[in-house]
């Protein structure tokens, strides 16, 4: 190899070396700015998410607007900081939750919910037992998984804090044939524009 494609090879190997160091640097601003992916671990969310799916979770959103009730969110685990959870938004700040007879009440209203099984059963835990109504503080989310007897939730720990969420999940991506937008989930018998200005 004489000199002068020696030193085209070395130009194309830095080229190279230049371009994966860029687009490394993108890839994390992104991951830790705007999308985080994710990966499904047990049963708490089916039907809902299945273990072992992949989902893209959107850490910007929250920044503009506040979190919304039936929204699956993704935020750190209680006591640690190595482990992210997946559940669903049940309660907003400033509102009662009720568990009785195996329902989920809001503010005295019963939560009609399409996602759970439908033999589902809500039963109180550590934290909230049945028939005991809860206030939730400013700045925290009552958060359920929707398979309601394989779930560890706000029950058992209390509310999440907003400062603890990750973001909202935005797309599930595998399998392929599950790929697509989560679907936003809507309560008629709440007055939602009410809720959102606590």
């Amino acid at each position: 190899m004489d000199a002068e494609s020696s030193s085209s090879f070395k130009y194309a190997i830095l080229d190279f070396i230049q371009t994966l160091a860029v687009a490394a640097a993108i890839s994390l601003f992104i991951y830790w700015f705007f999308i985080q992916p994710h990966r499904v671990d047990g049963s708490s969310m089916e039907n809902s998410f299945y273990h072992e799916e992949l989902i893209l979770t959107d850490k910007i959103s929250y920044r503009l607007s506040k979190p919304k009730r039936g929204d699956v969110i993704v935020f750190q685990a209680p006591n640690t900081t190595d482990r992210d959870y997946i559940k669903r938004i049940t309660g907003l700040p400033g509102e009662s939750v009720l568990l009785r007879d195996g329902d989920v009440y809001i503010n005295g209203q019963i939560l009609q919910e399409s996602y759970t099984n439908e033999q589902h059963t809500t039963n109180g835990e550590e934290f909230l037992k049945d028939d005991t109504p809860y206030l939730i503080p400013d700045g925290y989310y009552f958060a359920l998984g929707d398979n309601r007897e394989h779930s560890s939730d706000s029950r058992s720990f209390g509310p999440v804090q907003k400062e603890k969420i990750v973001g909202k999940v935005w797309l599930r991506y595998w399998p392929p044939s599950s790929m697509g937008l989560i679907p936003s989930i809507h309560y008629p018998q709440f007055d939602e524009s009410q809720s959102l200005k606590r």
